[in-house]
């Protein structure tokens, strides 16, 4: 089991990489938690194959358990399912001191952790994420939240978990769309902080070869950047490289596109245009490409200029007349570009390559 520290101003947290993890989940609580209640938090795909498992341990290690379950994908995400959830917690008289687990992918870990931020003020939260898109991204560096009608996590807080446990045996249950969601996210931490990490996705799946090296370097980077800017004023927005056009996708494609296949296309949009504009050292739209089709990931945009335009002016990274987008500078190094909202549709124009 390999173990990577992070360090942010609201708490240290451990987050455990490994094999065999699930069926340890009491044992591994045990040495972080004196007992108490944990409330379950997964969805009917996620509990079918691993929340039995996981409740069993939890109790024979001495932790009072209840489950919560809702109905698989993004659909579920929002302040209905969150107001069902804060009910269910207080119906089961959970107090400041029980554990709310979020057991399943960056649904599942955004809408518990804004359940614990926001019930009586704040609980302790165990992400276990059981994808690859929540391993190496959205179970590390505190942001949770759910969508609005509006856009995608428009609703929401900074709290951080007090600790991730990563199994790496989930990773075999999961579908090639489903994995190609998290090599996405991947494929961004390469192109933004780590030029080696970008090369082995470039030649070969190294995710499949080594899913415990690649995890653990990406929660490296974002501990890293997360601990230098926890509520994503600098230079954490770099880790938003591509999803301002990612969530305005999702949007429009009333989520039957994925995050990390959204992300993937919202990259080349912007990588595109940085190239385009003169922005970039060194050309680097060609390689993201082939690494993005390598892995099974889109690379083109359907939906038309206004739309996308008008649906990124929604996202968080807008303040008053400017937008922060991030573009690369050359393989492994990115930076912040604050772009005037009145210039924003001519940026995604020259992005999608096409005559509209």
């Amino acid at each position: 089991m390999q173990t990577v520290k992070i360090a942010c101003t609201q708490k240290k947290y451990d987050v455990l990489i490994g094999n065999g993890l699930l069926k340890n989940t009491g044992e591994i609580f045990k040495e972080y938690f004196s007992p108490c209640s944990a409330v379950l938090v997964t969805d009917d795909c996620v509990y079918a194959l691993y929340g039995k498992a996981v409740l069993q341990s939890l109790a024979d290690a001495g932790f009072n358990t209840v489950k919560f379950i809702f109905q698989h994908g993004e659909h579920s995400k929002n302040l209905r399912v969150f107001s069902q959830l804060l009910e269910f917690m207080a119906q089961h008289s959970l107090t400041r001191s029980d554990i709310v687990v979020a057991l399943g992918g960056g649904v599942t870990g955004d809408l518990a952790g804004y359940a614990a931020s926001c019930y009586m003020r704040g609980l302790r939260f165990v992400q276990m994420p059981t994808t690859l898109l929540a391993a190496v991204d959205s179970s590390v560096g505190g942001k949770t939240g759910v969508n609005l009608d509006a856009g995608k996590n428009l609703a929401g807080a900074f709290w951080q978990p007090s600790l991730v446990i990563c199994d790496c045996d989930t990773l075999g249950t999961l579908s090639d769309d489903i994995l190609a969601d998290g090599v996405a996210e991947t494929v961004k931490y390469g192109m933004i902080k780590d030029t080696e990490l970008f090369e082995m996705l470039e030649t070969g799946d190294c995710l499949r070869s080594h899913p415990k090296m690649c995890i653990a370097r990406c929660v490296q980077i974002k501990g890293d950047v997360v601990a230098g800017d926890e509520f994503d004023n600098g230079e954490r927005q770099l880790l938003n490289f591509g999803h301002t056009l990612a969530h305005a996708i999702e949007k429009l494609s009333d989520y039957t596109i994925t995050h990390g296949h959204a992300v993937a296309i919202g990259m080349v949009i912007v990588t595109r245009a940085a190239e385009n504009k003169k922005l970039t050292k060194e050309p680097c739209l060609g390689r993201l490409i082939d690494t993005l089709k390598k892995h099974g990931l889109p690379i083109a945009c359907s939906f038309d200029l206004q739309s996308l335009a008008t649906a990124a002016l929604s996202d968080k990274k807008r303040a008053g007349s400017f937008i922060h987008l991030i573009i690369p500078i050359r393989i492994g190094e990115a930076q912040i570009l604050k772009l005037p909202v009145s210039e924003l549709e001519n940026f995604i124009k020259s992005g999608l390559g096409r005559e509209e």
